[in-house]
């Protein structure tokens, strides 16, 4: 190694760091994003605490979750985390509505919690481990870690892992709360175990990528193949033309 190869190497390194923390933020929609999935559930439970009015909680925090998608709009970013805010909420509203018990409003969100910890689990057991496919478009990759890039689809695999055993580890809490704990006290801890875990499961999956292989874009690489089609039938078309000329 020269002394030129360090710096360069740094530099590579640094990059791929780079560009792996501003995926990871877009994915997962960053501080913001964070605060667009506690304030409804800690509205709700803030607002239930203090007069156990389960229909003032519920309408309270369906507000706040239309209201942050309105704002979203009026600043014309990227609504889909503060989309699916409002359908979780929406679905806690619906349950608790319906079963008149105020623990409700939160069990959808735990169901899909322990939907998507096993998830990650079972597709990473399959070979596609499921953090490959969310991230894949993001890093304009695709599939192509699946056959072409093994170190990459290791580390996917081991990001999927944690996301997987956090989520279940958090859903152990939380199910037996569900069952023998009143609504505050479930709510609160619930409130407590949004943005912990998260990190923790993002440092993890940055963590694992930044030492992985770099992406393959596959992008780049059909528009490059479109270019050199273009230009092998501009080169054709200028030989053929002057074939003709020749002949003439």
């Amino acid at each position: 190694m020269t002394s030129l190869d360090k710096p360069t190497e740094d530099s590579s390194a640094d990059h791929a760091r780079a560009v792996t923390e501003a995926a990871l933020f877009e994915a997962f929609g960053g501080v913001r994003g964070m605060v667009e999935t506690v304030l409804p559930g800690l509205l709700f439970v803030t607002i239930y605490t203090i007069d156990k009015d389960l229909h003032l909680s519920a309408i309270a925090a369906l507000a706040v979750s239309l209201i942050l998608v309105v704002v979203r709009l009026a600043m014309r970013d990227t609504v889909k985390h503060a989309f699916s805010g409002v359908f979780g909420v929406a679905f806690g509203v619906v349950f608790a509505m319906m079963t008149g018990n105020a623990k409700d409003f939160y069990l959808p969100g735990m169901l899909y919690t322990l939907g998507l910890g096993l998830a990650y689990i079972v597709t990473t057991l399959c070979g596609v481990p499921l953090m490959g496919l969310v991230l894949g478009p993001v890093f304009k990759e695709n599939l192509s870690w699946r056959t072409r890039n093994p170190g990459r689809k290791k580390a996917y695999a081991k990001a999927s892992w944690a996301w997987g055993l956090i989520l279940l580890a958090k859903c152990a809490i939380l199910f037996p709360l569900y069952w023998w704990a009143d609504t505050t006290q479930l709510g609160w801890v619930l409130v407590a175990l949004k943005i912990p875990p998260f990190l923790l499961a993002v440092w993890l999956t940055w963590v694992f990528l930044a030492k992985a292989p770099a992406p393959i874009d596959v992008f780049a690489e059909m528009e490059a193949a479109e270019k050199a089609e273009r230009e092998a039938a501009a080169g054709k078309t200028e030989r053929d033309a002057a074939s003709r000329s020749a002949e003439s």
